[in-house]
């Protein structure tokens, strides 16, 4: 009789859409212990996304323990089950792509969907509402607790093979096994701007949207030259934003390539503070300012906190890295686009952000590799800027 395994799944958004995470289990069916609990914040999304996306990592989770096994998924979202066991259609496109990754885990014949009340899924909800109040006190909401023997069935004292085809993440990237090309992605920052120059916040949504100036048109030449000498590329993408078009325009005629506008990799909406200075917001917004430098969950007035540009970019992200899975992509971005991507990769906690700089027109590049694990290849490389100048405002 083949092992069997029991998934609790549950997600919450704290105001749908809002500030959103998933919690999971495994438990061993035959004596319910708990073998493993996940968590993770998932930025802004609905609660139908977060609970989606905690039968995901559970399922994901139970094959990693044995990919053999039978699995019960146990969910008190009536939506969630009716649509997985295929007796409702799946309109959303986001709830549909989740879907897809969820059933592509397992085999179909190897789960079971059960609708619970919400009173027997207490240790899922809790572990999305334990991810929830870690972000909003500043930590890591990503939570991974096995159990030593989780790996192990009772009567067994080696791990139960997988599949060939089924494999944990490796803790090092780059050393499991071949799982095909990665998916490369170059993210090229925007040249200089007149309010790169005058060090004033420039984001999205706001009647500022600055065009490069002559020495970010020469800064963006020359990393395309760079980008060339390094073999070119297989798409570029670019923010809708002036900046990124007219950066991706001139890496497009170095590359021979047609700039793809994607949205969603715009740069942070800034709202009232949009054009002005450092000095001057603080000066008009000493409070707000204290609380968004603080925490990544605090917004300008009429902007955007750190969490929701890091989910906005993920969405964006996603699409890219579905469409054109193991190229080599080009994208011309901003630095809270290209900070929210390198976090992601890193698994850096959101408050990192703010710690990292990039000069205009530098070169970051990232991994993505098709079992869900990211690396950082370099970040901000500026070599080829020698001689034209620089800033690090964002």
């Amino acid at each position: 009789m083949s092992r069997r395994l029991i998934v609790e799944a549950d997600g919450g958004s704290r105001g749908n859409p809002g500030p959103s995470a998933y919690g999971a289990l495994v438990r061993e069916a035959a004596t319910g212990e708990v073998l493993i609990e996940l968590a993770g914040h998932l930025g802004i999304a609905t609660n139908n996304v977060a609970e989606y996306t905690g039968l995901l990592e559970g399922l994901r989770a139970a094959i990693e323990i044995d990919a053999t096994a039978t699995v019960e998924a146990r969910l008190d979202s009536k939506l969630v089950v009716e649509q997985m066991s295929g007796r409702w259609a799946i309109k959303n496109d986001a709830l549909r792509r989740i879907a897809l990754e969820a059933r592509a885990v397992i085999p179909r014949e190897q789960v079971t969907y059960t609708w619970v009340p919400r009173e027997k899924n207490k240790a899922a909800d809790l572990l999305a509402n334990e991810s929830m109040d870690a972000v909003e006190r500043g930590r890591n909401g990503t939570i991974r607790r096995p159990r030593s023997d989780a790996y192990e069935t009772e009567a067994e004292s080696a791990p139960v093979p997988a599949p060939s085809h089924a494999h944990p993440r490796p803790a090092i990237v780059g050393w499991g096994p071949d799982i095909g090309p990665p998916t490369v992605l170059v993210a090229v920052r925007h040249g200089v701007t007149q309010h790169s120059l005058e060090r004033r916040f420039s984001g999205s949504g706001g009647p500022w949207d600055p065009p490069l100036v002559p020495q970010g048109i020469a800064q963006v030449e020359a990393a395309a030259g760079e980008i060339a000498l390094r073999g070119g590329a297989d798409v570029l993408i670019c923010s809708p934003m002036t900046r990124t078009r007219q950066t991706a325009a001139l890496i497009g005629t170095r590359l021979g390539l047609e700039p793809i506008v994607v949205e969603g990799l715009q740069e942070c909406r800034f709202g009232e503070w949009d054009g002005l200075t450092f000095a001057e917001v603080m000066e008009g917004w000493p409070d707000q300012m204290g609380k968004w430098l603080a925490s990544p969950t605090a917004a300008p007035p009429g902007g955007e906190s750190l969490v929701e540009v890091v989910e906005r970019v993920r969405v964006a992200i996603d699409g890219v890295l579905a469409e054109h899975a193991g190229s080599r992509v080009v994208m011309a971005g901003h630095v809270g686009t290209i900070r929210a991507m390198t976090a992601r990769a890193l698994g850096a906690p959101l408050e990192a952000m703010n710690r990292m700089e990039l000069a205009p027109a530098s070169l970051t590049t990232l991994t993505w590799y098709s079992d869900g694990n990211a690396s950082m290849r370099s970040f901000a490389e500026s070599g080829h800027l020698e001689g034209l100048g620089h800033t690090w405002t964002p």
